[in-house]
């Protein structure tokens, strides 16, 4: 639960808390609530034999159970779990759901239990209440990322038992979006607003949920970023204003010619979300005046046959645009949404885009899941039915740590996707961009772990080939293939980066401990001692390690000294020692050691050892923002790659010196002397150079090395590295120079 609340939370404020100076306080009515029958009224509209008697009670429990906490808005608190409940009524959800709803914070909030739930309600309540309430116990000694990570890995888990979790927690994040701007602090608000945007709004588009899935995106659009949302609903209004008549006039002609053809449809006009047309403009690189389909006609029949029927009519009257035609009837989305889509030059000469699908399809297309009523009967087995529920349980198993669980969760929802085949005909569904690896860990995990070569469309082809829709796709396996690190650099996945990013911790983790122990056996042997496991046992706990096993690990791993673990397992040896120069092996690494130590670089990288040498690859000059993976050099300590760094090619077949790394709190406050590579094709004209290195210059970027690598009569191509604190100081640096007429082209270079 976002909202504020009168309660004794640290995270929480209250409703009387003072504002800050640049706040505005918004005057506000308190809500009128509705009333107990009014909600049984709605639900026996529906459903006439709902459980009259389990809504009564969960509504007086409730409102007993929150008494006078009072909202941020200065409604009673009670009004949140109410208009939650009505929210699921306009989805015509269940009894049990209904009162879930009503009942969702009284654990997390009051003083109630789950164990009270359970007594007054039944164990299907408490265990949809319990996989709603957020894990608050973790609240105090863990970060907000890792706060988060945790509290949507239960609910991923709760759903995945009962998908009526999901669809308590969305209207529950709704209800919070719609009363947002009585949140004070501005970040609370952004932050919500981008979670809402990133995984909630997400998750409504996975099971179909339309409706909900526009309005949490444009409710989280007017929070991060209202001077492009406002600037969109007023070129809205202007052709509303100004083109309203036309898309009548548009909707009347499409109605005409259907019923001349005999096809009996409703066609509706359907105006684009303001966020749905800020994405397509970012995404396609495109302005306002460019989208043809701002305006979309839906039209609406009886049965599969008269959706051929229409689309057959549109087609023969008009000309359809080749590359802007859907079939998801004949392959419905994993979310179960049909419809058919072109985009045709429809009447008036006006591109427009027409949705084809039957009423039954508009139903499931606005409400998803909560449209099959079959559900209701049957909501146990419902969660399982959605194969992008269990790559996330699938993710949740394999993940090492929360923050890697969430990551790879947003890869598993965030892209659009593509359908392929396997050899049987068989419908795989996965994220654009994904490969035949993907392809092989969607089918079955053993699957993927055992991929040693693909064939698309009977062609045998690289693992790293980008499927597309219609692909029929063969994985070719062995006893012997083993998972390689380098498909973590192309597999676009969260099940496949978790599988193959715990195959190589595994692995890692056996080969250090086989190294650790062999470095103990050969000093023992330099020694004349026999070898054996009971001495370093009765030591091992000294070097925080929790087994003997995590103690040679370490030494593998070249983490501790393996002569100190020795003398410590056998101090009579050290005493026979007589005393001797250090190395010169030993000594450079020392040397090493105090360089770094010295260093007084701000940034730090999760992953590494304190102390341990780290250097920057010259290949790829990694930035704060990039992905990176960490490569340990003899003598060198540990090189930093960007992971999409083509030299990685070459540690393909060492996994062992394969490190997960990624950047810690701290980089980009100051330059931290970082790297970023340019290439940069400029006109052969006078000032050219100059305008380039001003604009470097006033972009607050230092020139560190200049090269012209090709000249002819009109351009010159130029090679400079500039100092930079972050990949986004580095792309502002980008934007400035492309802004620039002389400047013809500027692209981050590849590695070289």
């Amino acid at each position: 639960m976002e909202s504020t609340k009168t309660l004794p939370s640290n995270e929480q404020e209250t409703a009387s808390s003072a504002q800050p100076a640049d706040e505005v306080v918004i005057p506000h009515k308190p809500a009128s609530l509705m009333r107990q029958y009014e909600l049984v009224e709605r639900v026996k509209a529906y459903d006439p034999n709902a459980d009259e008697d389990l809504l009564n009670r969960a509504y007086v429990f409730s409102m007993q159970a929150h008494g006078a906490q009072m909202r941020a808005s200065g409604d009673l608190y009670f009004s949140h779990p109410l208009q939650v409940a009505g929210i699921l009524t306009e989805m015509k959800m269940d009894s049990t759901t209904i009162a879930t709803a009503l009942l969702h914070d009284t654990v997390e909030d009051t003083h109630v239990t789950l164990e009270d739930i359970e007594k007054h309600f039944g164990r299907d309540v408490a265990k949809l209440v319990d996989g709603v309430t957020k894990l608050s116990r973790i609240q105090l000694q863990s970060d907000q990322a890792t706060k988060q990570a945790e509290n949507f890995r239960k609910l991923v888990l709760a759903m995945s038992a009962d998908i009526r979790v999901l669809l308590v927690k969305l209207a529950d994040r709704l209800h919070n979006m719609r009363t947002i701007h009585f949140i004070p602090k501005p970040e609370k608000r952004m932050r919500i607003a981008r979670e809402t945007l990133d995984i909630y709004a997400t998750l409504a588009e996975r099971i179909g949920i339309q409706k909900m899935q526009d309005e949490l995106q444009d409710l989280a659009f007017a929070v991060l970023n209202p001077d492009a949302r406002d600037s969109i609903l007023a070129r809205l209004t202007y052709l509303r204003t100004e083109g309203g008549s036309l898309a009548e006039k548009i909707r009347q002609t499409l109605e005409d010619v259907l019923k001349e053809e005999g096809v009996v449809a409703t066609v509706e006009g359907r105006e684009k979300r303001p966020y749905s047309i800020w994405r397509k403009m970012t995404r396609k690189d495109i302005g306002f005046e460019q989208l043809s389909d701002i305006m979309a006609f839906r039209i609406l029949v009886n049965s599969v046959g008269s959706c051929y029927q229409a689309l057959g009519v549109i087609h023969n009257r008009y000309s359809g645009i080749p590359g802007r035609f859907k079939d998801y009837i004949s392959i419905p989305k994993p979310n179960k949404y049909q419809s058919i889509h072109t985009t045709i030059i429809g009447p008036e000469r006006q591109r427009i885009e027409v949705q084809i699908r039957t009423h039954e399809m508009h139903e499931i297309a606005e409400l998803g899941v909560a449209a099959h009523w079959a559900y209701k009967q049957s909501a146990q087995s419902s969660g399982t039915e959605y194969r992008w529920l269990r790559e996330l349980l699938d993710i949740v198993e394999h993940a090492s740590k929360p923050e890697e669980f969430l990551e790879h969760t947003k890869l598993e929802l965030f892209q659009d996707q593509v359908f392929c085949f396997s050899p049987k005909g068989d419908i795989i569904t996965l994220p654009r961009g994904a490969t035949p690896v993907d392809f092989a860990y969607a089918v079955h995990s053993r699957v993927g772990d055992a991929c040693v070569g693909s064939k698309v469309n009977g062609r045998m082809v690289p693992l790293r080939t980008e499927l597309h829709n219609g692909d029929q796709v063969e994985i070719i396996t062995s006893k012997s293939g083993t998972p390689s690190p380098a498909w973590e650099r192309f597999v676009v996945t969260g099940k496949a980066r978790a599988r193959i990013r715990r195959f190589v911790r595994i692995q890692q983790r056996t080969e250090y401990v086989a190294l650790g122990k062999a470095i103990l056996e050969k000093l023992c042997k330099q020694e004349n001692i026999d070898f054996g496991e009971k001495p370093f046992e009765a030591i091992f706990k000294n070097y925080q390690a929790a087994t003997l096993e995590d103690l040679f690990a370490n030494i593998g791993a070249s983490l501790i000294s393996s002569r100190d673990v020795f003398y410590a397992a056998y101090p009579d040896a050290k005493a026979k020692q007589p005393e001797k120069t250090m190395p010169e092996i030993e000594v450079a690494a020392k040397k090493m050691k105090d360089r770094v130590a010295t260093q007084s670089s701000p940034l730090t990288l999760k992953g590494l050892i304190p102390g341990m040498a780290m250097h920057f690859a010259r290949c790829c000059h990694p930035l704060p923002g990039d992905e990176i993976v960490g490569i340990v050099s003899t003598g060198r300590g540990v090189t930093i790659h960007t992971k999409d760094c083509e030299t990685l090619d070459s540690f393909r077949d060492m996994p062992e010196r394969w490190i997960d790394v990624e950047w810690g709190e701290g980089h980009g406050k100051e330059n931290a002397g970082l790297v970023g590579r340019l290439t940069i094709v400029v006109t052969n004209q006078p000032n050219s150079l100059g305008a380039l290195t001003t604009i470097i210059g006033k972009g607050n970027a230092n020139i560190l090395n200049l090269k012209i690598i090709n000249r002819s009569l009109d351009f010159f191509d130029i090679l400079v590295d500039v100092e930079v604190k972050d990949t986004k100081h580095l792309m502002n640096v980008i934007a400035a120079l492309r802004s620039n007429s002389a400047i013809i082209s500027v692209d981050r270079a590849k590695s070289r």
